[in-house]
């Protein structure tokens, strides 16, 4: 039997407060370099949605928005302010589920989530600001590895990691909505249990879990530690996009 891959995990540390227009390729390089953290081929890092979406511009004064009629009646419903929910909705392609103090939705992205990912928290602006997901992290993803790429010459992976709830469970767990360079899904249909039995239906979600396994080191409060590297993840699937977990509509149950 092969042995198990030797996976080692830390965080890139002093990673400054991020904000619009900053390089966030220069700015990884800078504070690896500066805790000696040499970064090759291979490499993984998972970087929170949260600074990407600074850097990208996607911080939103909510004095700047106008809420529409259906925005107002929907704020109405759930008690929440109305010029967040015009920005939910301006995110969103449909309302899933919504209660008093409950806003879920199909984010234009496709996946699933609260508010459309949109974030109140660690950001300037407090309650009167929202930063929303980055537009295509796809892109962003691709965008940061070459950048990495041109100015090291090595050849990572990136994953964009957000926290998304789950359906029948409590509690929010990392995901990918970006990814470059890593396998997305892997699909082990056709391959044998421990007693030769073929499996029919198991694909694993592996970015996901890329993503979950990184916010046990980056965390989601006042940590401040948005980078993550992973080093001897198993790259040998053929690499995907955040899109590919997007489950078809005529595929889910729950729809």
């Amino acid at each position: 039997m092969p042995s198990a891959p030797k996976l080692v995990a830390c965080v890139i540390p002093d990673i400054p407060l991020i904000q619009a227009g900053d390089d966030l390729v220069d700015i990884i390089l800078s504070r690896s370099q500066a805790a000696a953290l040499q970064l090759r081929s291979g490499d993984t890092l998972v970087i929170a949605s949260k600074i990407v979406a600074k850097a990208e511009g996607r911080a939103m004064a909510l004095a700047a928005v106008c809420p529409s009629p259906e925005a107002c009646d929907l704020a109405a419903e759930t008690g929440k302010d109305p010029r967040l929910v015009e920005l939910i909705l301006s995110e969103s392609r449909r309302v899933s589920r919504k209660r008093r103090g409950v806003l879920v939705t199909e984010h234009r992205l496709g996946f699933v989530s609260a508010n459309a990912g949109i974030d109140q928290s660690n950001i300037e602006g407090g309650d009167e600001a929202a930063l929303l997901l980055p537009l295509d992290p796809d892109g962003s993803a691709d965008g940061i590895r070459a950048g990495l790429r041109r100015r090291l010459g090595v050849d990572l992976a990136v994953v964009i990691s957000d926290t998304h709830g789950r359906a029948f469970r409590v509690g929010n767990v990392g995901v990918a909505i970006g990814v470059s360079g890593i396998p997305s899904v892997r699909d082990l249909r056709g391959s044998r249990d421990l007693y030769g039995r073929v499996l029919e239906v198991t694909q694993v979600a592996y970015a996901d879990l890329v993503a979950s396994a990184a916010h046990l080191l980056g965390g989601e409060a006042d940590e401040g530690l948005p980078v993550v590297l992973i080093r001897g993840l198993d790259m040998r699937c053929a690499h995907g996009r955040a899109t590919d977990m997007i489950r078809a509509a005529e595929h889910d149950l729950y729809r």
